[in-house]
């Protein structure tokens, strides 16, 4: 008994030692916060006054039957949905030509297109601000393009668009680095004999590749759906939510809701709810994607 005891100590002291610092903060930055968040959204709290009263449910209540948060939601979905299929579609595709035995400058074009996911969203969307607002309007006026002789920040039919095309810009490179280690680490002698039992190279990427990149299009698949409904600074910086809150997506009004109305508690509740809605996604995402995994 006192053998075990002494052995528990050990773990311990080596755990706090090596562990602890981090644990700590984890719980302080992380588990607190997200805890104490869950709390107010029982609250009437409008995020500046010391005192505030608890309300129970009633903030959900409200958030049900928000009908700029469902519209927000509604959009975001379009989103996200618009923003995994054509990331992954073209960091894919991307990855396939440079992984090729016979492109020139694989580093330099990798390298080239994951740039773009180390700019910050704020600049990002500045930039491409100028570029819609600008230097697209002027190339379509010039050459008498008619949906390029606008800008698409103004057009509440195109402006989520804007967006779909800063993001794809953005990750399709990250998600390029990702499906390219993919693709790597397919054994080459696997498609060697599909070459050989004359497979063409379509039916080698159908029926062999794809199959095996199951694994990093779970990955990205993820990753692609949770940056798309946590996105606030692009949004911010491009669009800014209009014209007429037709491009605020679920994120934006989160932070207005809770910050600019002063309505901290509904807004906490909202983000709570997403935060739910976004894992459940992301799970069953998962759940079903690792159904479709084969082994090599």
């Amino acid at each position: 008994m006192l053998a075990l005891e002494k052995r528990f100590i050990d773990k311990l002291k080596t755990y706090l030692i090596f562990a602890g610092p981090t644990t700590l903060a984890f719980l302080t930055v992380i588990i607190l916060p997200f805890l104490f968040g869950i709390y107010l959204t029982f609250t009437n709290w409008d995020g500046i006054a010391k005192a505030y009263d608890f309300v129970g449910f009633s903030n959900y209540v409200t958030v049900f039957r928000d009908d700029a948060f469902w519209r927000s939601f509604l959009l975001t979905v379009k989103y996200v949905a618009y923003t995994v299929v054509i990331v992954n579609t073209l960091g894919f595709i991307l990855a396939y030509i440079l992984t090729g035995d016979q492109v020139p400058g694989q580093n330099l074009l990798r390298t080239g297109f994951f740039v773009p996911n180390l700019i910050g969203g704020i600049i990002l969307g500045l930039v491409w601000r100028f570029i819609f607002s600008n230097i697209l309007v002027f190339i379509g006026r010039q050459l008498n393009i008619s949906f390029l002789s606008y800008s698409w920040l103004t057009n509440p039919d195109k402006v989520l668009w804007t967006l779909v095309i800063v993001s794809v810009w953005q990750y399709s490179g990250y998600m390029m680095i990702i499906f390219i280690a993919g693709l790597v680490n397919i054994p080459k002698d696997l498609i060697e004999a599909a070459r050989i039992d004359g497979a063409n190279g379509f039916q080698r990427l159908r029926m062999l590749i794809l199959p095996l990149m199951v694994p990093s299009f779970i990955v990205t698949v993820f990753l692609t759906i949770q940056r798309g409904f946590m996105v606030y600074d692009v949004n911010l910086a491009l669009t800014q939510g209009g014209p007429f809150k037709t491009s605020e997506l679920i994120s934006m009004h989160v932070y207005e809701k809770a910050f600019l109305a002063q309505q901290y508690g509904v807004g906490q509740s909202q983000a709570f709810f997403l935060f739910l809605l976004v894992a459940a996604i992301s799970v069953t995402q998962v759940y079903f994607s690792k159904k479709l995994e084969v082994e090599a």
